[in-house]
Parts: structure tokens; sequence; C-alpha cells
């Protein structure tokens, strides 16, 4: 079973910084801080007006995230009449506990935010005939997951990696750890943070984005990165910043089997799509693959449970030997690396700890309970995703509400100038100290 770890990093990484003021070495200002430089944070800044000075925090180095390592694909609205189907789709997966208006603004977003993707350079896969390719993962009804083989995450983030390093107001910081925000007047006002040699410095801003990811290292298996350990939760926690269905947490299906302990190699759901199937140790089919990741997961447990044993298996034997190779090439190639040939044997699979539903409650422009702050991404609750979310819907769901962010800060920062005569921005300086 999946096990959550009885300490995180997250606990120990605000320890000892009670006076954000005082115990800091320097004090830096920009106009936004985005926490955070996976895909929402990277998506928040690319849609930030030009003149704000933007600090991006990468709490280890920059190109390892967890958006980094999805797999499957980003869904988008096909047409219009896909648009009930799409809908009960995501409504079903969450149990019907889904914000309805933030699942309407999601769908109804989905193509611009695949347009711009691809205007950036974004290379998904196409039909012989250059359209579009489509895919189709449990909970669907259709296929109509866009993707890049089985790396679009990394697809996605690096091209948007690629595109923010090239803004001149904008500077990514690595090994850059976030250990508390300043709070003035009952607003947010920067965060404290801590870098790798042990200096701590006070970053004063306008506005604070967190995208800082879920909580997959709080668990002993997981297929989340092991330093995503909630930070900004437990950072708005102790500010009494509202939360959300803390208790929300999705239990991937299939991460690879080996026996040996940290991150869990993830099997994409779009295996499954394409006609991979679960296998009990006699060689049967026992489930539905194509059900929502909590019932095949809860199918797989009693499996285990009734066979006694550590895993499942998943074959591959139904998919085409071309789309095996094409399509789920670094699957393939990880699965060998552990003995299997998933073109002659199924391999060992088991449920992992995989995606977080809950967290910082926001409204449908991404704003928190305290004032210039927001969140996106894994460690915001928008209501997408109700009690378990639908496969490929996080990608879509962290750009759209992203972009929004963005758009809200905007807007705040000229209501701002409305009302004092300033802009409200702090442009980019760096000071002694910061008391």
């Amino acid at each position: 079973m999946v096990s959550r770890k009885n300490v995180g990093v997250s606990e120990e990484a605000g320890a000892g910084f009670e006076s954000v003021g005082a115990a800091s070495d320097s004090c830096e200002r920009f106009d936004v801080v985005i926490v955070g430089c996976g895909s929402s944070g990277l998506y928040t800044a690319l849609n930030l007006p030009a003149e704000m000075s933007v600090l991006v925090l990468a709490k280890t180095e920059a190109s390892r995230c967890d958006s980094m390592l999805a797999q499957g694909g980003i869904c988008v609205l096909l047409d219009e009449d896909d648009y009930d189907s799409f809908y009960e789709d995501t409504m079903r997966a969450g149990h019907y506990e889904n914000r309805p208006k933030s699942v309407d603004i999601m769908l109804r977003s989905s193509r611009a935010v695949i347009d711009s993707l691809i205007g950036l350079g974004v290379a998904f896969e196409r039909t012989p005939e250059g359209d579009l390719a489509y895919t189709r993962e449990g909970g669907h009804t259709r296929a109509r997951i866009c993707y890049h083989a089985d790396t679009t995450g990394q697809e996605i983030t690096q091209t948007l990696l690629s595109a923010v390093e090239k803004l001149a107001n904008v500077e990514i910081r690595e090994h850059a750890c976030m250990v508390d925000l300043v709070e003035e007047d009952g607003a947010c006002a920067g965060v404290a943070i801590e870098g790798e040699n042990g200096a701590r410095t006070v970053v004063r801003s306008s506005f604070v984005v967190f995208a800082t990811g879920g909580i997959g290292g709080l668990y002993e298996h997981s297929t989340n990165y092991p330093e995503i350990t909630g930070d900004a939760c437990r950072i708005a926690r102790d500010h009494g910043i509202e939360l959300e269905h803390m208790d929300y947490v999705q239990i991937h299906p299939t991460s690879l089997y080996t026996g040996r302990p940290g991150r869990a190699f993830l099997i994409s759901e779009s295996a499954r799509g394409e006609g991979a199937v679960l296998l009990n140790a006699a060689g049967e089919r026992f489930t539905d693959e194509l059900q929502p990741r909590d019932v095949v997961s809860a199918a797989i447990f009693s499996m285990m449970e009734e066979e006694r044993s550590d895993h499942v298996w998943l074959s591959f034997a139904p998919v085409p030997e071309k789309t095996v190779a094409g399509h789920f090439k670094a699957i393939r190639e990880q699965c060998a690396k552990e003995g299997y040939d998933i073109l002659k044997e199924p391999v060992p699979v088991v449920p992992a700890q995989h995606y977080f539903m809950g967290g910082i409650r926001v409204d449908t422009w991404s704003r928190t309970s305290m004032p210039r702050l927001f969140a996106v991404g894994e460690t915001s609750c928008n209501g997408v995703h109700g009690k378990n979310r639908l496969a490929s819907n996080s990608l879509l769901e962290a750009l759209v509400f992203a972009q929004r962010a963005a758009r809200e800060i905007e807007k705040e920062a000229g209501r701002l100038q409305e009302t004092t005569g300033s802009s409200g921005l702090r442009g980019r300086s760096k000071q002694a100290n910061c008391a």
C-alpha cells in the first residue's frame, strides 16, 4: 500500500526562521515573485507584462520539476459537440465535487492554450494529414488528449523554460527554497528564501505566486520528486490562509514495480488508452482499465490482497508494435533497464501516490484568501479536479489558471495605480538588509 512518511522536508525547511527581516542576510525587490519552476510557474511568468520585474525560484534545478515527468498528454476540447462529454467526464472522475464554473473555464480556454503552446514550439504528434493526433486515457469517453510520444510534460515544460529564459524581465534562481512569506497589513509583501549555502534573503514584492507543486515527497512511494513536499501549503497554513480538501490525494494505478525505495517510474495511463491490459498472476484480465484512476487502483489493490502479491501485471500485447515503438519509447527503454521487454512480456506494476487535488483554496483568478498572494498548479485548489482528477487534465488546468493569475496581477497593478497614483510596482533592486 502507499504510505506517508512521518516527517517531511517541508517541516524542516522553515525551522529557525521566526523573524523574517532580522534573520535575513540581505533584501531584494521584484514586482512579482513566482515560487516554483514547473509548467504553471513558467506560464505565469510568460503571461506577465514585460515591464514587470519577475523572480522565479527553483528549489533545486530549474529543469527538475514534476511537470517534466508528465507522460500522457494534455486535454483539449475537440469542438462544441465535445463540450457535454468532456464536462461530464471531468465531473464524473471528480465524483461531482468539482466546481462547475472552474471546469467550464478550463474547457473553454483549452484550445487557446494548445494554440499558444504550438506557437511557442511544442511539437505535438500529428496525423499523416498534418492535423493534431489525439490519444485516450482512463475516464475519457473520447480521444481528446494532445501528446508528444510519452514525454509530453518534458516537451511542454522544456519549451516553456526556454521561452522564459529569453525574457529580459525574468530571473530564474536555482537552489532557492522558500521558507516563509512576508506579510504586511494582512497582505502578502514577499517571501523569505534560503540558498544552497544557507544564506537567507528576503525578497519583497507587490505580488507572490505559489507554484510549488504537490506533496509526493511526503510519501514513501510516489511518482513525484522527493523534494516536492507541500511547502506552500505548510506556509499558507501557518499564516491562516484558507486550504481545501487536504485529504484528496490521487493514487496512480500503474507505476513500475521494482521493490526498491525511491521515486516510482510512472507507466502512463495512455498505455491502457491504447489497449494495454492489466493481468493477475494467472494471466487473466480482472478489470476495465479505462475506468477513473481511483476505481482502477482499488481493483489492483483488491487483486493484490486476494493473491497476497506485491504487484499485478501490465501487458502491451494488444497494442500494435508500431505504437509501442513510437508512442511509448521512453517507457519501453525504462522497462528494459529493469529487464523487461514490453513487446514480449508483461511488466509488474503497482499503484503509487501521484497527484494532489487539494491545496490552497483559490478563486477562478487563482487568488488566495490573502491579498496579493496567488497560487497555481498542483499546490492550488480551484475546484477543477474535485475528489479525483481526470487523466491529462492537470497540465491543462495548470496552464489555464496560471494565465488567469497573470492577467489578474496585471489588473490589480492597474487598480493600484488608479487609486494611489502609483503603479504599486517595486522594480528590481537589492539592499544590504531589509529589517
